[in-house]
């Protein structure tokens, strides 16, 4: 991991979608009057043509983008996560998953990492609710080369496919030649003494937790969950089998999160008790995304401090 080198997948979001439009003509970009923020504008840039900015009018965005995949595009409808999944809510359902229409959704600006803009626009409960509607597949990613790697997997499978990208910059994790699959997890380290199960920004946070645990003679492993749905099982209820300590950690509610889904798995093939940090189910609050992280307890410390208490 390059602590030094970091990137707001957001960013990787918008250059992944100018690779893929100079690949594909049936790629086209919605935004909701938000494009330099969720950085679809750098399409925009490229094929103005294939660009649409439905104003501030989310839930028209996602109608449009359902009637575009029903010509044989492969849309991209992007805004912050609170838009997409909650005010654009009854069209993803209906519009989108029922009819099982090849539309993809970024949702940017996730979690209380958003910072400043406060608890109004800290989507806590987009994977909850995303996660509950059938033919949807969900992708958490964690640095830029994961980001590009799933924007291109999401425009090659023909279901609807929501994104979950971050305002705040991470460290990258991967080099280029590393390989993902959909619903498999990425796993760091074999160590016995717990599993930390981690998505989106707290991946990084878990494995500088993991760097310094090793000097104190405590061997974790960490579990990037990036494919939330479909979930890994297998490495869940292996890592159950192997490992004294079970953690997930997300900037995500935890009612409906990550822990949630890891939950589910345990209880139904190989019970045993998973400690969940996130937001404890409340609404975040304005700061700095690293202020904010430190209140909600899910940075680098906080983990070090779960892994090593009773």
């Amino acid at each position: 991991m390059d602590i030094e080198n970091k990137k707001a997948t957001r960013e990787s979001y918008g250059e992944a979608l100018v690779m893929l439009g100079e690949e594909n003509n049936d790629i086209v970009v919605l935004d909701a009057d938000l494009s330099t923020a969720t950085k679809s504008d750098k399409f925009k840039k490229k094929f103005p043509e294939r660009f649409f900015d439905m104003g501030i009018s989310e839930q028209d965005m996602l109608g449009t983008a359902a009637g575009m995949a029903t010509c044989g595009k492969i849309p991209f409808a992007s805004t912050f996560a609170v838009f997409a999944a909650g005010r654009s809510y009854d069209q993803i359902r209906n519009s989108i998953c029922y009819p099982n229409l090849n539309v993809k959704i970024c949702g940017s600006h996730a979690g209380v990492t958003v910072g400043e803009d406060g608890a109004t626009h800290q989507m806590l409960e987009d994977i909850s609710i995303m996660k509950a509607l059938p033919n949807m597949t969900i992708f958490s990613v964690s640095d830029d080369i994961q980001t590009k790697w799933a924007v291109r997997k999401a425009s090659e499978i023909k279901t609807p496919v929501y994104i979950r990208t971050c305002r705040a910059k991470t460290p990258i994790i991967y080099d280029e030649n590393e390989s993902f699959e959909i619903g498999k997890a990425k796993v760091f380290g074999d160590g016995t003494d717990a599993t930390v199960f981690a998505t989106g920004v707290t991946v990084s946070e878990s494995l500088m937790a993991k760097e310094e645990l090793e000097k104190q003679g405590i061997n974790i492993r960490v579990v990037d969950i990036f494919s939330i749905k479909p979930i890994d099982k297998e490495t869940i209820i292996k890592c159950a089998k192997e490992t004294k300590k079970l953690i997930s950690v997300e900037d995500h509610n935890i009612i409906g999160g990550i822990g949630s889904s890891i939950s589910d798995v345990l209880t139904e093939n190989y019970p045993q008790k998973l400690y969940k940090m996130g937001i404890n189910d409340r609404f975040g609050e304005s700061g700095t995304s690293s202020e904010l992280m430190k209140k909600f307890k899910i940075t680098k410390d906080d983990i070090i401090e779960k892994v090593l208490g009773e």
